[in-house]
């Protein structure tokens, strides 16, 4: 590796995924301290990626900032993190309605969306998506979305009151890789970016249309 060191300028080092614990990132960046020592020191940057949930709440930022400080001064390098799920974590979710509740074997209500269409990310890690105002209470139900697709399910949820037509769901999480990873499956509308200012105002940003779906085919 320090063949190659005069060759380069900077480093990124993945090393963490949804990593909450500070001891633990510690005790890793001390092994790449120790590991990458010789080639630390030639160079002028290094990244240590993504995957730290210092927005946490509790989470030692204090230890946190000196910890990396002090790497920083040691190596005289230059350090960033790339903090994009720790950054959006609770700041954006993706709101849809109640369009209708059918029976089959369950309640069924079906939402404006499509888990294909607007919340990929889901899927690809196979989770269920996480709704704001979901409990432990009586009332269960399915939220599918509107798609054809028959997979095309948020997950089963129960709430404390009945749903109905016309109920407002809201999708938490939506504003990491959701936004970027939209696409126009079955003619679907995307949903349109709303922004919530300080004041309390809602700012519609940007909105979607026929139009849109047309040009994205080319």
């Amino acid at each position: 590796m320090l063949e190659v060191a005069g060759l380069i300028n900077g480093v990124m080092f993945h090393y963490n995924c949804e990593n909450e614990d500070f001891d633990n990132f510690s005790v890793l960046l001390d092994r790449i301290s120790d590991t990458y020592r010789d080639l630390l020191f030639q160079l002028d940057w290094v990244s240590l990626g993504g995957g730290i949930y210092f927005t946490l709440d509790g989470y030692p930022l204090e230890k946190f900032s000196n910890k990396l400080k002090a790497f920083s001064e040691y190596f005289d390098i230059q350090v960033y993190l790339e903090p994009g799920e720790a950054a959006i974590t609770d700041s954006t979710c993706l709101v849809t309605t109640v369009l209708d509740i059918v029976q089959n074997e369950m309640d069924i209500a079906i939402v404006d969306s499509s888990i294909e269409a607007h919340m990929l990310d889901l899927l690809t890690y196979r989770e269920p998506a996480e709704i704001k105002g979901a409990s432990h209470g009586k009332y269960h139900y399915m939220i599918a979305g509107k798609s054809c697709l028959a997979g095309d399910i948020f997950g089963d949820f129960h709430f404390d009151l009945p749903l109905k037509v016309g109920d407002k769901i809201h999708i938490a999480d939506a504003g990491g890789y959701t936004m970027v990873k939209m696409n126009w499956f079955n003619g679907l509308k995307m949903p349109s970016i709303i922004v919530k200012r300080l004041n309390g105002c809602y700012d519609v940003v940007k909105t979607f249309g026929y139009q849109n779906f047309k040009n994205n085919l080319g």
